[in-house]
């Protein structure tokens, strides 16, 4: 539109009845949210904008795509955009992501935010776990100071699997077997008392010395003071390591030493069964995904969907 007709419209908005001006709001709304996405997704990534095949940065401006800005390298001729190479590259309706994200920080299901934005819940499904592709590696490097450690487990899940290598049970089961058996996923969390986390999946049944030798070890800095339960599968670790350790023995009735105690992770683990309750059962094998997303909600990381969208292709405490 010309600029001066341009100001024209602009001068008779306020003849507009009330019913003109919400059909004149529902037609710009999604243009204007499509804008915003794609100015955060162009912001965040223009500073480290590079060829995904060769890895160039001799680029130029080739057009748009999908409301994106398109480049061509100068030395392999490959197009590219902003996205390329993210999760989110070839996903649709950039317009809506930050209303989706906005529910993923209040933690709808799948098919309520998909009612709500009216979309398939196989795309709900879809953007969940794409947006949280990346954002669940935004965690700290290394834990210190009196840093506790211990495990929880999970009934393992093949929901949505096609094939099951075992007999099919109704969701919110029961295991077989008593006790901590090979029916049940172990989640590892180790939190230092400044309130940093890290956790992992390491596997089926008891945690075992080789799974914290290969997770925990690299976390932890050299200095630290590591606080478990009596589990011979720590005392194990922390010997052949040589790492400070201290035990609690929680089922003789010993959960407080001065500062020695487990109650900080225990907290966190109370806080995380019951957040994972109203999804009503998730599948085992996108665990470390939701482990992810509860992090950035319980350490504040992640406070906005425009943070969100960020963290989703790869750009994180920006």
């Amino acid at each position: 539109m010309q600029a001066s007709k341009f100001e024209h419209f602009l001068k008779r908005l306020d003849a507009l009845t009330r019913r003109q001006r919400d059909r004149v709001l529902a037609m710009l709304l999604p243009t204007a949210r499509l804008d915003r996405t794609i100015t955060l997704i162009e912001q965040a990534t223009v500073s480290r904008l590079a060829c995904p095949d060769c890895a160039s940065s001799r680029l130029y401006r080739h057009g748009h795509a999908n409301g994106l800005q398109r480049y061509r390298c100068r030395d392999c001729m490959r197009t590219c955009n902003a996205l390329t190479g993210t999760p989110l590259a070839r996903l649709r309706h950039k317009g809506r992501w930050l209303d989706y994200l906005e529910r993923m920080l209040d933690t709808r299901s799948v098919r309520r935010a998909a009612s709500e934005l009216g979309i398939a819940s196989t795309t709900s499904f879809r953007w969940r776990h794409r947006f949280l592709r990346l954002s669940k590696h935004d965690r700290p490097a290394l834990l210190g100071g009196i840093t506790e450690a211990d495990e929880m487990y999970v009934l393992e899940s093949h929901k949505g699997s096609r094939k099951l290598e075992r007999p099919p049970r109704k969701r919110g089961g029961k295991a077989t077997k008593r006790g901590i058996s090979m029916e049940q996923m172990c989640i590892l969390v180790a939190r230092d008392r400044s309130g940093q986390t890290l956790d992992w999946v390491p596997g089926k049944g008891p945690v075992t010395r080789q799974q914290l030798h290969e997770h925990l070890l690299p976390r932890l800095e050299r200095d630290v003071l590591l606080v478990t339960d009596s589990h011979a599968a720590y005392q194990a670790f922390a010997h052949r390591t040589g790492i400070t350790h201290a035990a609690v023995n929680v089922a003789a009735g010993s959960r407080v030493r001065g500062a020695i105690h487990v109650q900080n992770v225990n907290a966190y683990y109370s806080r995380l069964r019951a957040w994972l309750l109203p999804f009503r059962g998730i599948a085992s094998r996108y665990l470390d995904n939701y482990l992810g997303w509860r992090w950035a909600l319980d350490g504040q990381r992640i406070g906005t969907p425009e943070n969100l969208l960020r963290a989703a292709i790869g750009v994180f405490n920006t």
